[in-house]
């Protein structure tokens, strides 16, 4: 049987799951959410970053991204992040959609499955 690596795992979920070589990432959100959306982007890409890495793995693997987002005339500021994120790696599937989050004061959140 093929074995499970589950990382960062608590009572409701995993921080990432990795199964046959692909790393499927949890939804993930900033931790200071004083900062406006450019601020909570960059923060949720740098633990995506880490996530993956702690994962063997980085963003020019990426496979699918999905993007919810409190407003979604925040898409713009959003994607000068995310685009300067990905650089000049692949460009993953991706969906990007307003949401109402769990906390108003999260304003985008992000989950990545990646490959090694």
């Amino acid at each position: 049987m093929s074995k499970i690596n589950r990382t960062g795992s608590n009572a409701i979920l995993s921080s990432a799951v990795e199964y046959h070589n692909f790393v499927y990432c949890a939804g993930i959100t900033a931790d200071d959410l004083s900062q406006d959306i450019t601020g909570q982007t960059k923060q949720v890409v740098a633990k995506i970053t880490a996530l993956l890495e702690t994962n063997g793995t980085d963003n020019t693997r990426l496979l699918q991204a999905q993007i919810w987002l409190k407003d979604i005339r925040d898409r713009d500021a959003m994607n000068k992040v995310y685009v300067e994120w990905l650089g000049d790696a692949g460009r993953p599937a991706r969906a990007c959609v307003q949401a109402n989050m769990a906390d108003p004061r999260h304003l985008v959140e992000i989950m990545v499955t990646a490959c090694k």
